[in-house]
């Protein structure tokens, strides 16, 4: 295991002779994997990587659940792949079994068994991987990052939660200043404090609040701002969860946000629809609760599905937008609102008019059949 100071290489009798310190430069180690979980074991040098990346090397700030999708994806990839290397293999034997069986079985009984299980193994080996389930907790996630920190110093890009930390956006005095051309509303604290906290709203002059009420120390004001503007823009990003879904029909709807008002919406994500457009991308999981809560969406939001995605969404699937990375989800608002901007061009079909909107406030509707 190699020190992150001096890369100098350390073994295990190294590391226990220097008391998990670097032989050669005395650095403490702040993880020893041989103590750790057999499925979660890393080292000090796979942790600085995730931290680097997660943060663009640190010019980035991400949240601490941004860090554990990161670090359960790439813990989780070895195994994976020895999974998938079983099941190909597995769906291989029974291909040649079929195979062996429809050639030289004897009668059409024999035969149609060998075509059965030769197309069994096709079907065997050609299945989509399993969805995925968390294996790290955030107490887990908490509980390294405080090890690291103790050792090796806080990361200046680590957010805390919304509720416990400063609002990183101007203070609301100054909110007045701002002639805010849009605003991004998103279905957590937590996703609105990542994009202002990376500057979104002075980049694009975009307004960033979450449905929650976040940031609470200029929300109101900044609302007040948004509905003197006749020609406001308004971009939704939410969870693709039941609860996520509703958010456009809460801002079109609800006398707390646009129901007097007939601003242009542009739903930006996450949609069922997407998801299964980039599948290999998205960390799908699935969950009793989200079941549930899929059953009782009103008949207005259940309205703007197609049959596919209110089925996707009542098999309890969902997916957080904290799975995605910062840079990600920082390219996915840019790229919207320069769609949102080029919008009526000859050559623009990324974003689509759902429908007449059939809406009574005369709102149109846009969403996208892709995620970024």
């Amino acid at each position: 295991m190699k020190c992150i100071q001096c890369n100098a290489d350390n073994n295990l009798k190294d590391r226990t002779a220097n008391q998990g310190r670097c032989k050669n430069c005395n650095h403490p180690f702040a993880f020893e994997p041989t103590t750790m979980d057999v499925k979660i074991r890393f080292t000090d040098g796979f942790f600085a990587k995730a931290l680097a990346d997660i943060s663009a090397n640190d010019t980035l700030y991400f949240t601490p659940k941004q860090l554990l999708y990161l670090l359960e994806k790439r813990l989780a990839r070895k195994a994976a792949l020895t999974a998938r290397s079983a099941k190909i293999g597995g769906g291989a034997v029974l291909i040649f079994v079929g195979f062996v069986t429809a050639v030289f079985g004897i009668g059409l009984v024999v035969i149609a068994i060998g075509l059965w299980l030769l197309i069994s193994g096709l079907r065997s080996s050609a299945r989509r991987p399993q969805l995925r389930g968390l294996t790290i907790t955030e107490t887990m996630v908490n509980t390294w990052l405080q090890q690291w920190q103790r050792i090796n110093g806080s990361s200046t890009r680590l957010l805390s939660a919304p509720s416990a930390a400063q609002p990183l956006a101007p203070a609301a005095e100054d909110v007045t200043a701002y002639s805010f051309d849009r605003v991004l509303v998103c279905d957590s604290g937590a996703i609105a404090q990542l994009l202002i906290a990376n500057n979104i709203h002075f980049e694009h002059n975009c307004a960033v609040l979450s449905i929650t009420g976040y940031p609470q120390t200029i929300f109101a004001t900044t609302m007040a701002m948004l509905r003197r503007n006749p020609d406001l823009q308004v971009l939704a990003l939410h969870n693709c969860s039941p609860r996520g879904v509703a958010l456009m029909h809460e801002l079109r709807t609800s006398p707390d946000w646009f129901a007097e008002n007939t601003p242009m919406i542009v739903d930006l994500g996450l949609l069922p629809r997407q998801i299964e457009a980039a599948r290999q991308q998205s960390y799908i999981q699935t969950s009793t609760d989200s079941a549930q809560a899929a059953t009782t969406m009103s008949a207005e939001v259940r309205q703007s599905l197609s049959e596919a995605e209110l089925q996707w969404l009542e098999a309890g699937y969902f997916v957080e937008l904290e799975s995605f990375t910062p840079q990600k989800l920082i390219q996915i608002v840019s790229r919207g609102i320069a769609r949102l901007q080029n919008l009526g061009a000859a050559d623009d079909d990324n974003l689509i008019l759902m429908g007449d909107t059939g809406d009574r406030s005369g709102t149109l509707i846009y969403t996208s059949d892709n995620f970024g």
